[in-house]
């Protein structure tokens, strides 16, 4: 018979209960649903507006007036959004924001 002291007990039992909570957190973050947002499609007013792979970064794209923007996310600034280009481009990429109607 073993002798298992009081305090390696309690030391055990403090263990598996942090070990639950960590998992139990960990499982909260990974199995998270994030809010439903609706996409929000906007009609381009300038004559161009260049769709980039990112903010102000390489240009591979152009939508031109009458076309559509589905945007999904602003930039922290709010001077870019990202979301579907339509049209002749028909991808994801950046925008600069002011040029829809």
């Amino acid at each position: 018979m073993s002798v298992i002291s009081r305090g390696s007990k309690v030391r055990a039992i403090l263990m598996g209960l942090g070990m639950t909570a960590v998992c139990a957190v960990g499982a909260y973050h990974v199995f998270q649903v994030p809010p439903a947002r609706a996409e929000v499609r906007r009609t381009v007013c300038a004559n161009d507006l260049y769709v980039r792979d990112a903010p102000a970064g390489v240009i591979y794209g152009a939508l031109f007036k009458g076309q559509t923007f589905s945007v999904e996310r602003y930039s922290p600034s709010g001077d870019w959004v990202y979301g579907f280009a339509y049209g002749n481009v028909n991808r994801h990429g950046w925008v600069q924001n002011g040029w829809f109607c």
